[in-house]
């Protein structure tokens, strides 16, 4: 029997059977978010056959690029962009500088003849507001949010457009992977597997219905939608929701690849994660009627099992790590408890020390810890009500130090 209990523990066993609920409804909350949850999406799929857009040119396209202090990537950016296999009279490109102080306003400026647009903002207001303000100067039907250090594949916004030939779809998100470009890192190997396993469980939300929010480096809105946010709300989140609040769907086109370059360092990488939690927290609570199940069923679903209980898993990790520890005296309950103490330490050894090679098939452990760690500070900022609004890029501060 699950309370039966050979030896009194620490506490005596009334307490030990409080201990040992606590363990088992933590353990179950955390089994759910990884993979019941995106079993239960599978198995949803199962019911439905996905249907696949045909590549379009027919609507007119925006792509904006917000940057600050981009001046080393930016260039290369606009290169892509101009490249890309798009009708260059239905794609207008609109570059946003937020209170650059480098060369970035310099360089952008030596495209004009290429038909790219800049928007100055003087004082850094954060991507949010740069956003707001580049949509004021788009004339395309469709508006592109895309990152001045992402590479879209040729026929990116083609597959994009496809989508858009439903009347009902409102938001588009592009699929993204990470790669290293050192490749030696192990927090950049966790990354990709983890950008692989979200890229997953998306793809069953969009073939099943809808997904709620986007990949920041690659998404697309109805200009007609669109709505503009405070400067804390972290858009690629908050902008689809605000799309499903008007009626409209939001699609993902795993076809519509992005690529991006990882962290690449521990530090980096929960830095990075702490910001983009806090403020996407901030963001689900600007749109709560959406997590109401009696007016949005399925979108209050996948914020409560994908983005809200994925956020809190940090909460139920310390309940287990605790609960067994309370309980060692148990032979299973020791041994699960010997099995999580020996994964972090194992993680942090990892961070710890530089031997990236032989660290790399540890690299799960580790990124799982970064996370995990980094959305506790997340939920600990959000609760003191600290927010995000312009930050210096974590490859800027390498160069400065």
């Amino acid at each position: 029997m699950l309370f039966y209990l050979p030896k009194a523990g620490l506490l005596g066993p009334h307490f030990d059977r409080y201990a040992i609920l606590a363990f088992w409804a933590c353990v179950t909350v955390i089994a759910y978010t990884y993979a019941g949850y995106p079993l239960m999406l599978w198995a949803l799929t199962k019911l439905r056959r996905p249907r696949h857009s045909e590549p379009s040119t027919a609507p007119s396209i925006t792509i904006v690029i917000c940057a600050h202090n981009e001046a080393r990537n930016i260039g290369k950016r606009l290169i892509g962009c101009l490249a890309l296999n798009y009708p260059h009279d239905r794609l207008q490109i609109v570059v946003a500088s937020d209170g650059s102080t480098d060369d970035t306003v310099q360089i952008v400026r030596s495209f004009s003849d290429r038909g790219v647009a800049l928007v100055v903002i003087p004082q850094q207001r954060g991507k949010t507001n740069a956003q707001n303000v580049a949509v004021q100067y788009a004339t395309g039907d469709i508006v592109v949010f895309s990152d001045a250090t992402t590479e879209y594949q040729a026929d990116a916004l083609q597959y994009i457009a496809g989508n858009f030939a439903d009347p009902t779809v409102g938001a588009v998100s592009g699929r993204y992977y990470y790669f290293d470009p050192e490749k030696e890192s192990s927090t950049n190997s966790g990354a990709q597997a983890f950008a692989g396993y979200d890229n997953r469980i998306r793809k069953m939300q969009s073939e099943i219905a809808s997904i709620t929010g986007c990949c920041g480096c690659i998404y697309a809105v109805r200009r007609s939608l669109y709505t503009p946010l405070q400067p804390h709300i972290i858009s690629d989140l908050v902008e689809p929701m605000h799309v499903l609040l008007q009626g409209a769907k939001v699609k993902l086109e795993p076809r519509a690849v992005a690529r991006e370059s990882t962290a690449n360092t521990s530090r980096k990488e929960f830095s990075m994660r702490v910001r983009v939690i806090t403020r996407a927290l901030h963001g689900i609570s600007s749109v709560g009627s959406l997590l109401l199940p009696w007016k949005y069923p399925w979108i209050a679903l996948q914020l409560y099992s994908h983005k809200l209980l994925r956020y809190s898993v940090p909460l139920f990790l310390l309940g287990t790590f605790l609960s067994s520890s309370l309980l060692i005296q148990i032979s299973l309950y020791r041994l699960i408890f010997v099995a999580q103490a020996l994964v972090y330490a194992v993680a942090m050894l990892t961070a710890l020390v530089p031997v990236q090679k032989l660290a790399r098939p540890l690299a799960l452990p580790l990124y799982f810890c970064i996370v995990n760690a980094a959305a506790l500070a997340a939920i600990v900022q959000f609760v003191r009500g600290e927010r995000y609004v312009s930050w210096r890029p974590e490859r800027e501060v390498s160069r400065a130090q």
